[in-house]
């Protein structure tokens, strides 16, 4: 069931909120507004990977586009004692001439922190990224 709701905003406000909405890609400004607001408040309320607590246990999807000579160097980590990876994907992206994996993981924030510093120390790596799983007490799995 949905539900309408409504609100003011200033000119200027509504202008920005068309552009990036677009700029997202949206094509409907509710769903947008929603993605957004939950988004915002997650983040308020966990904070990024740089500001959680160093102990609390994590999950999410870590991204590593690198150059495939330096694939030997990541295989250590799918085996680490730190990381529980859940899932492995590589893929060879031909246009960009650059490999990337990407894991699903659980961790403590910590060692992930330590794990994604040095990933981006490491020669041969392009980026790194880390999108952190939604916080649910209940739905899915």
């Amino acid at each position: 069931m949905t539900r309408i709701l409504s609100f003011s905003a200033e000119e200027s406000f509504a202008t920005d909120l068309e552009r990036l909405m677009e700029d997202a890609g949206y094509k409907n400004r509710s769903m947008f507004l929603r993605d957004a607001s939950i988004h915002y408040a997650e983040s308020k309320r966990r904070g990024d990977l740089e500001r959680m607590d160093s102990g609390l246990n994590i999950e999410g999807t870590l991204v590593i586009y690198y150059q495939h000579e330096s694939e030997n160097k990541l295989i250590k980590l799918r085996h680490s004692p730190e990381l529980e990876v859940h899932s492995y994907h590589h893929n060879c992206l031909h246009e960009s001439h650059t490999c990337v994996d990407t894991m699903q993981v659980k961790a403590q924030v910590g060692p992930l922190r330590t794990i994604v510093a040095n990933l981006n120390q490491t020669k041969g790596v392009d980026r790194v990224g880390f999108t952190l799983a939604p916080d649910r007490s209940e739905g899915c799995c």
